[in-house]
């Protein structure tokens, strides 16, 4: 016999004692209630949480070691709705045979199956996720021992991880649920990369994930210990839609990641989220339905520009680079934006977007946003930007494809600064400047009439008579607004020209409380008022959700010298007053424009 020959016997022969040698070393020592208390032990120092398994826990040992049990839950946080925050029915693990004779346990691959996983967030922020608040409520003096130290250190290492009928539900602050379906997760290592396939439903869209990343069990186990790269090239497809994501996420100990990404696609559909009540229900994979409902009915706001905190913890804190070229994105019941262009560069607390490009139909808007101190409790945003070519037409029959709304050639520039948790506090701590015109547009009386309580008090005030006419023609309208500190003053900066009426707008407008105090000075032009000059008496208050038309006392004083008595009468003074007003002629939007350059440098 050759000495190759007798190597390789002996080598075999020693690979097979040691795999006996594992085996009966499982057999006599990982028994299924040791098992599993040392899971339940290992869960509960990580997370503070109690892991129950209620159903039986079984052992097979060929061709390897597995582990299966059925009838999982894990607690949720003392302040949450349910008791429990995860609730499985079955978990299938593979156990490597060599780790157990360092007393370690390492798991090749995790099959979950029945997975219900409740996530909630409280009034307060607090989001049941978060383990650290519950970890930390344990005693300092519960010890773990060498085994338990062992599994936990090693846990998270698994070669792959498939999950089937998931169902994932979701509550915010205002008790509103959301109800997701995933009918397939997996992922499996596979050298140093991680092959992934995900299948799910957001309410009635198809969602499709699948590609390849760097090892993923790697990345975690490199983290904060050395250098690590992570590749990334995936296909995210949506409703048939796809979107090519490629780039790499590095990261080096105790600094943040850098993440270097391009998104290329040529048509993709932008997701629908959020709860609706009256959701039909949804199957995937002959998985049961995922309703979105609403447990409770929000209510009535007291801003128009909500109060709610704005999820800007959820922001990157890293570095890099997102590169993104979108030929059509698509958005929900509205026509698509074309030919988005944008750059976002991250910098720890700092996303900059020094260019975004994009047009709907001839019209095309270049704008530049900034977040800053994304780290504290008040965030900064600085936006800039100014659109041309755009229509009042082509704009409102992307927002709603039955606007009766013709021509109305647009043009708006901006530049403002805030900073705020909330749109709210936005608004209230907003400097800059806003200026918007249009020109020739016909509109029709059933639009203006759904255009919120606000327009339509405005266009009452204006002229009480207009909802006795189909059509309104708007020469045009001129709005320059100049914000300090969320105090919009006007000084006569608004002007409006219809086939009717001439209108100026002089006041102000408290975005820290929304209360409005306006006077609407309108000029008769056509004799539909029935010759009355309504000028300086009419005045707006109460606030942007609940706005009041009234009477400008001053106004009513200075007119009633020349009305007289036929403001109750209809007489000859009426008649005379509107011919005095008609022949004065006034250019409210001529005297409303300010130059754009003031606004944005080369918007002229």
């Amino acid at each position: 016999m050759s000495k190759l020959v007798k190597i390789t016997i002996s080598a075999l022969g020693g690979v097979i004692i040691l795999i006996a040698i594992g085996v009966w070393y499982a057999a006599s020592t990982v028994d299924p209630v040791r098992l599993t208390k040392l899971l339940s032990s290992s869960v509960k120092t990580a997370t503070g949480r109690d892991l129950k398994i209620t159903g039986p826990v079984s052992l097979s040992f060929f061709p390897g070691i597995s582990v299966a049990a059925e009838g999982l839950s894990l607690s949720n946080a003392f302040w949450a709705s349910d008791a429990d925050m995860l609730t499985l029915k079955r978990i299938d693990l593979n156990i490597k045979t060599l780790p157990l004779l360092s007393k370690r346990i390492e798991v090749g691959s995790v099959k979950l199956a029945g997975l219900e996983l409740f996530l909630q967030k409280n009034g307060l922020g607090k989001a049941n996720w978060d383990f650290s608040t519950d970890a930390s409520r344990e005693p300092p003096d519960i010890k773990s021992n060498t085994e338990t130290s062992s599994v936990s250190d090693d846990f998270i290492s698994m070669e792959s991880v498939s999950i089937a009928d998931a169902h994932i539900q979701y509550q915010d602050p205002s008790n509103a649920i959301s109800s997701y379906q995933i009918g397939r997760l997996s992922l499996a290592d596979s050298g140093d990369k991680t092959v992934l396939s995900l299948g799910m439903k957001l309410q009635e869209q198809a969602l499709e994930l699948s590609g390849k990343t760097g090892s993923l069990s790697r990345l975690l186990k490199q983290w904060n210990v050395s250098s690590a790269q992570f590749p990334i090239d995936l296909n995210l497809t949506m409703n048939g839609k796809s979107m090519i994501i490629k780039g790499e996420v590095s990261k080096t100990p105790k600094t943040p990641p850098t993440i270097n990404l391009t998104l290329n696609s040529k048509a993709f559909d932008w997701p629908v989220l959020g709860a609706s009540p009256n959701h039909p229900p949804l199957v995937v994979s002959g998985a049961k339905s995922a309703v979105v409902v609403h447990q409770t009915q929000k209510p009535q706001p007291k801003y128009l520009f909500s109060n709610e905190s704005i999820p800007f913890n959820l922001l990157p804190q890293a570095k890099g680079e997102v590169v993104m070229n979108i030929g059509e994105l698509n958005l929900p019941k509205r026509k698509p934006i074309e030919n988005l262009q944008a750059t976002l560069q991250l910098n720890g607390s700092v996303i900059d977007i020094p260019n975004l490009r994009l047009e709907m139909g001839k019209g095309s808007a270049d704008l530049q946003i900034k977040l800053s101190e994304l780290n504290t409790s008040t965030p900064a945003l600085t936006a800039r930007g100014v659109t041309k070519d755009f229509t009042l037409e082509n704009l409102l029959a992307r927002l709603d494809p039955g606007s009766k709304v013709s021509g109305g050639s647009m043009k708006m520039a901006f530049d403002v600064k805030t900073s705020g948790s909330s749109l709210h506090q936005m608004a209230s701590n907003s400097n800059g400047k806003i200026q918007l015109s249009i020109h020739q547009a016909r509109m029709g009386t059933n639009f203006l009439n759904d255009a919120g309580d606000f327009v339509v008090t405005l266009l009452d005030s204006m002229n009480p008579l207009r909802k006795k006419t189909s059509e309104t023609v708007l020469e045009c309208a001129v709005a320059y607004l100049s914000i300090n500190n969320g105090q919009i003053n006007i000084a006569k900066s608004v002007g409006i020209e219809t086939d009717r009426l001439d209108v100026a707008l002089a006041g102000s407008i408290d975005l820290k409380t929304e209360a409005i105090n306006l006077t609407i000075d309108p000029k008769e032009k056509s004799g539909i008022t029935t010759g009355l000059d309504l000028t300086g008496m009419v005045k707006m208050g109460g606030t942007l959700t609940n706005p009041q038309a009234g009477i400008n006392q001053a106004g009513v004083v200075n007119s009633a010298v020349s009305i007289g008595l036929g403001f109750l009468t209809g007489g000859a003074s009426i008649l005379a007053e509107n011919a005095r007003s008609m022949t004065s002629k006034s250019h409210p939007c001529r005297d409303a424009l300010h130059p754009w350059s003031d606004i944005y440098p080369g918007a002229e």
